[in-house]
């Protein structure tokens, strides 16, 4: 599946009204100057799109902004990932999926609740126009970034469209849903999320939902140790951590820059979003995608008031 395709299909599920899909390169004033940052899109040959999609339920209410990292295919780059498993990359979209999946949902049940769903959706593929290692980007926040790998791009995507999200629709909260790090792997396994969160309120609410759900979630710490790791010589902040130390950790700090103040949470489903070596068996999950954060989402929504 390709961006466009991604997009063509969210019109679908969720009909012409509901669906936005902008193209940030080529009409970046029709998308308000969304996505300032589309280095992770040149090197394919198909354009990244953004995709918003829209759920009123409840007059005169903030909004819940979701965001899901949807990489359609993920090669890594001019960092390019070893041959071993590449196929499994089909699954970096996964988080752009579980939103979609929650906002089908929210809109079926009609909950009373404003949800607007956020997914930006790329190739990161190698070629001539590729973004580069030692590059320095602006994001659309302000911050400027250094690339020091280009397959660590799920960040530098999500990061514009929170971002987008917290400006535009001055949320109440804000969830990301990606398959965002092999560390939250090795430190979790292949059947728990991990859960990075700026405040005590929603991460409560999240882990009851979890609970009631069975989509089982750990929370990981964020303080000023994580953020001081992605600091950079060159630029305010730099795309990957210190060496493998607590990898999953530093890319939700890459996160956390793109929120500021407003209530958040991520959640790591690099893990979960897919059955792998070692997933637990469900009679509801065939092989292939889990659907994972869907049940967890929606449940959240709905007994947030």
């Amino acid at each position: 599946m390709r961006p466009s395709a991604h997009g063509r299909l969210c019109k679908v599920a969720c009909g012409k009204k509901q669906a936005q899909v902008h193209n940030p390169i080529k009409k970046r004033a029709a998308a308000k100057g969304v996505w300032r940052n589309h280095g992770s899109g040149p090197g394919s040959k198909n354009e990244p799109k953004l995709i918003i999609l829209e759920y009123n339920g409840k007059k005169d209410d903030r909004p819940t902004v979701l965001v899901g990292k949807a990489v359609t295919f993920d090669t890594g780059g001019i960092s390019i990932k070893p041959a071993d498993k590449m196929d499994e990359m089909k699954f970096d979209k996964c988080g752009g999926c579980t939103v979609l999946g929650i906002m089908k949902a929210v809109s079926e049940l009609k909950l009373p609740v404003n949800v607007v769903g956020i997914i930006p959706s790329v190739e990161n593929m190698p070629g001539g126009e590729s973004y580069r290692p030692g590059d320095i980007i602006r994001m659309y926040g302000g911050s400027t970034a250094e690339i020091l790998n280009t397959d660590a791009e799920g960040r530098l995507i999500l990061s514009d469209a929170l971002s987008y999200g917290v400006k535009t629709y001055k949320p109440k909260a804000v969830l990301d849903f990606a398959t965002l790090t092999g560390a939250c792997i090795v430190a979790l396994g292949p059947n728990v999320a991990g859960l990075v969160s700026n405040n005590n309120g929603i991460a409560s609410k999240i882990r009851k939902s979890s609970e009631k759900t069975g989509e089982e979630v750990w929370q990981l710490p964020l303080n000023d140790d994580y953020t001081d790791m992605i600091k950079s010589d060159y630029a305010d902040i730099k795309n990957v951590g210190i060496g493998r130390a607590a990898g999953a950790i530093t890319a939700a700090a890459f996160l956390a820059n793109a929120v500021g103040t407003t209530p958040w949470a991520h959640f790591d489903i690099a893990g979960t979003a897919w059955i792998q070596t070692g997933t637990k068996e469900k009679s509801y999950n065939p092989k292939g995608a889990t659907g994972f954060g869907v049940r967890l989402g929606v449940d959240y929504l709905a007994s947030s008031p």
